[in-house]
């Protein structure tokens, strides 16, 4: 792990005449996982589908959701810079995404009130089936878990259930629509609270809807 053929990891997918012979600051002292999937060729990446996603969900497995290998190089680089510009990402996110306060706090109850919720696209999403759209839920309240497990409480389960459900199950088939929320050990922004929403093949006219118009970074840059 960590090259192919004689290439160092972080010369692969990148085209002969852009390749550096030192490793860039942004691909050091990367997991090991991630040093996996940077060094494997696109060509080689599999993509998961629906059924595969939903799977993985259900089991749990949420650590099993990989980037595409040069996505997941755009993704590190581009959360680098962010780091150093804007201090961290979720200086980013609370500025320039959310445009909140930084000491956000909730006018009511979870999902009581639309202004405390916001729905924007997952700005890097995982290596999935390019019908399915990837959002994630913003919340200026806490969504209770479990302090032993870290799991989300049940009485949380059941107001994300509940909002989703109201959401989305009113414009698709149950089974085109998936939500979960990463473990604390996954999360790129610990300091916002958010889980994830995957539509299966929705019809993008209601995704600008709840997205207000959205556009995920990974397309503008």
């Amino acid at each position: 792990m960590g090259s192919v053929g004689n290439l160092p990891y972080w010369q692969v997918n990148v085209p002969e005449n852009e390749r550096t012979e030192e490793c860039p600051e942004f691909l050091r002292s990367l997991s090991v996982k991630d040093i996996g999937i940077i060094s494997t060729p696109d060509s080689e990446c599999k993509v998961a589908t629906w059924p595969e996603v939903q799977n993985i969900v259900a089991e749990n497995r949420l650590g099993a959701f990989r980037r595409v290998p040069s996505d997941l190089r755009r993704y590190l680089e581009y959360t680098w810079k962010l780091k150093r510009d804007y201090g961290s990402i979720m200086n980013f996110v609370l500025t320039q995404r959310l445009y909140w306060e930084a000491s956000v706090k909730p006018r009511g109850r979870p999902f009581e009130f639309d202004d405390d919720i916001k729905i924007l696209w997952n700005d890097w999403p995982y290596g999935i089936d390019e019908r399915i759209v990837h959002l994630v839920v913003w919340t200026k309240f806490e969504l209770a878990e479990d302090p032993v497990t870290t799991d989300l409480t049940d009485e949380a389960r059941a107001e994300i259930d509940g909002y989703v459900q109201k959401t989305f199950g009113s414009k698709m088939p149950r089974d085109h629509y998936i939500w979960f929320k990463n473990w604390r050990s996954l999360k790129s922004v610990q300091a916002v609270e958010h889980f994830h929403v995957m539509l299966f093949d929705p019809d993008p006219k209601f995704v600008d809807e709840i997205t207000n118009g959205d556009v995920p970074l990974c397309r503008k840059i």
